[in-house]
């Protein structure tokens, strides 16, 4: 079975914005820059980050492209957003398969042109769904150009901060998700290195992305010889920005006010009031200062990997809670008063109490009377029968019975409720050595709703076996724990999700599954998943593990196919 999977890929930033520590143009959420078409004959940009130095532009002269043109004769042009150092960047259309995408174009003799594409076809075998993903990187007709897939409903952190700094649980959810996809890119041999607001990008459903990796700094000639010292700094920069909506330099940047001139670096809850302490000194421990970390009492962060570490071991940020609201008291209508078409009275008047209609004196009415008057002395005719039946069929039961025990002398077997039990951590479990995203287990008991960890999408369905025989997770309970049921949150609807609960021995990513204990298994279509067990099993381990997933459209994180989403996993015992 083939397992694929399409992230949603930006038009990449480029803005020609300086490193961190210096200033940079303002762009749109789809990648858009303010200033449009600007003129790339002048000198070269001068550009360092981290200890990387500049190369300098060809003097190629930049192929004249026009909206309509065609790439491949299947991507149209239709709007630049850049052009810089000989390269330009537009807004385009495939039409193939009729989606919009973004195009980077510069001459193939460009002196960078050998690096932008080495450097675009290393992030596409990256796969990763948490980096806007190269659809194509060609070379043909003495031009080189990259394919970006187009993000429309994703907002740029330049534009979030406009408005005013991030809230905690926010800033908390940009700097895990940035940070987690960060070390795993280096862990493969890419940086980022030029990443900056306009590089980081909130979906619609919360989801942070990040584009332009390993490609825009080598569209700008950008190198460091300590990458993941830059892009830890850069992560830093990003946290310290969300929650004083200040850049951490002196410099004004992305649309941020700088710091004051010669105050130095000092922490986000020096700057603004109400800052969360522990995001406060976690960005001082990832940025630098003239070589050395700005934290007062932590050890510096060097790596992003150094920086999940630290993540980790902070106590957890929960979303706010949505304030309630009461609502508006109840509002008789003038009908419903009985004094429609009649002016209201004026206020503070005395209202005369109408006299009740007399009762019903009729011949209508008496005959209705002892209508009910009849139904009346049936009915409890009929209840004092059964009752004296009953009395007596008592009276023999309890002739004929009086040698056995009753319930009450056996002892109270009112089952215990359950309670929930916590998770102190998990690992993706994937005993064929083929994982499918190992760095978000912890998304799907982080009490929210919108983060999850999600399988690729596969060809067959909706049973993964022969091909795959499942995907799942293993939690630790902390201690043993004896466990009863579950609650699973699903992210896709469809034909049908399987899961089945097992009892492990140990937090292990690759132990056999037939040394585990089977709890219980659940189906469902829906996005709710419960699994409940005859009797209890004591375990400290559970396994989560998903054997059938339903078929779901295309999207912006993958491609049309088998696939499933854990948003939030509950266990009771």
């Amino acid at each position: 079975m083939a397992e694929r999977s399409t992230a949603a890929v930006d038009v990449a930033d480029n803005s020609g914005d300086e490193p961190l520590t210096a200033q940079a143009d303002q762009s749109t959420a789809d990648g858009e820059a303010q200033n449009r078409e600007r003129d790339t004959d002048s000198s070269a940009s001068k550009e360092a980050q981290g200890s990387g130095g500049t190369e300098s532009p060809s003097r190629t002269t930049p192929p004249e492209l026009h909206s309509g043109h065609k790439l491949a004769r299947r991507y149209r042009l239709e709007e630049c957003v850049t052009r810089l150092d000989g390269f330009s960047s537009w807004r385009a259309v495939d039409e193939k398969l009729r989606r919009a995408v973004g195009v980077h174009v510069l001459p193939a003799d460009h002196t960078r042109a050998r690096a932008v594409l080495a450097a675009a076809r290393s992030s596409a075998l990256l796969g990763d769904p948490r980096f806007v993903q190269v659809l194509d990187a060609v070379e043909e007709n003495d031009l080189v150009y990259v394919v970006h897939e187009w993000l429309p409903d994703a907002t740029e952190l330049t534009t979030l901060l406009a408005s005013g700094p991030l809230e905690p649980h926010d800033a908390y959810q940009m700097v895990t998700q940035v940070s987690h996809a960060m070390a795993a890119a280096h862990r493969e041999g890419l940086s980022h290195l030029r990443l900056n607001p306009s590089a980081v990008l909130r979906s619609a459903a919360g989801q942070w992305r990040i584009r332009g990796l390993a490609v825009n700094a080598a569209l700008r000639g950008i190198s460091s010889d300590t990458p993941q010292r830059t892009d830890t700094e850069a992560i830093g920069a990003l946290l310290y920005a969300s929650l004083t909506q200040r850049w951490p330099y002196e410099n004004d940047a992305h649309g941020l006010s700088g710091l004051p001139k010669g105050v130095g670096l000092i922490a986000p809850d020096q700057v603004r009031a109400g800052v969360h302490r522990g995001l406060s000194e976690l960005s001082m421990r990832a940025l630098a200062n003239d070589g050395a970390t700005a934290s007062r009492h932590e050890s510096p962060c060097t790596t992003p990997e150094e920086l999940v570490k630290a993540i980790g071991e902070m106590p957890r940020i929960r979303p706010p809670e949505s304030a309630f609201t009461a609502p508006p008291d109840y509002q008789r209508t003038t009908y419903q008063q009985g004094t429609y078409g009649r002016p209201s009275p004026h206020p503070g008047a005395t209202q005369p109490i109408p006299t009740p209609p007399p009762p019903l004196q009729s011949r209508t009415g008496k005959a209705l009377k002892w209508a009910v008057s009849a139904l009346l002395i049936a009915a409890l005719g009929l209840g004092s029968w059964q009752l004296a039946d009953a009395l007596m069929h008592d009276d023999r039961s309890n002739d004929t019975d009086t040698g056995q025990t009753t319930d009450n002398d056996k002892g109270d077997n009112t089952a215990k409720p359950l309670r929930k039990l916590g998770i102190s951590g998990a690992v993706e479990y994937y005993p064929d050595g083929k994982p499918q995203h190992a760095d978000d287990v912890d998304l799907t008991y982080d009490k929210s709703g919108s983060t999850y960890w999600r399988t690729y999408s596969f060809n067959d369905g909706p049973t993964l076996a022969p091909y795959k025989q499942g995907v799942g997770i293993v939690y630790d309970l902390g201690s043993a724990q004896e466990v009863s049921a579950a609650s699973i949150g699903l992210y896709y609807t469809g034909d049908h999700t399987s899961a089945t609960l097992y009892a492990a021995d140990s937090l292990s990513s690759t132990a056999p599954l037939d040394s585990m204990t089977k709890i219980a298994s659940s189906t469902t279509s829906g996005t709710n998943l419960k699994i409940s067990a005859k009797k209890p099993v004591k375990t400290r381990y559970v396994l989560v593990w998903l054997t059938a997933v339903p078929k779901s459209a295309p999207d912006q994180f993958s491609g049309a196919g088998y696939k499933q989403a854990i948003t939030d996993v509950k266990f009771m015992g």
